[in-house]
């Protein structure tokens, strides 16, 4: 059974570069990625936090948030 993944960001340029590097590296095999705008779903910030998520871009594994570099504060995508 594959693991869920979710790869949350904002559109900026670190959040691209993090979804074309890390994201596209997760094994298929193993996990179905969801990516994330918040940008283009704020209705999706709350959900976020829930998960732990306190800035993107972060990838959310398995209940946790790894959060990855620093694009933009969550606090900003409300």
């Amino acid at each position: 059974m594959k693991s869920k993944a979710l790869f949350y960001h904002a559109g900026c340029p670190v959040c691209v570069d993090a979804e074309q590097k890390v994201a596209a590296a997760l094994d298929p095999q193993r996990f179905d990625v969801e990516i994330v705008h918040l940008g283009e779903a704020k209705e999706r910030v709350a959900e976020a936090e829930s998960a732990g998520v306190k800035s993107v871009p972060a990838l959310v594994m398995d209940g946790a948030a790894y959060h990855i570099n620093f694009g933009a504060d969550l606090a900003v995508l409300k």
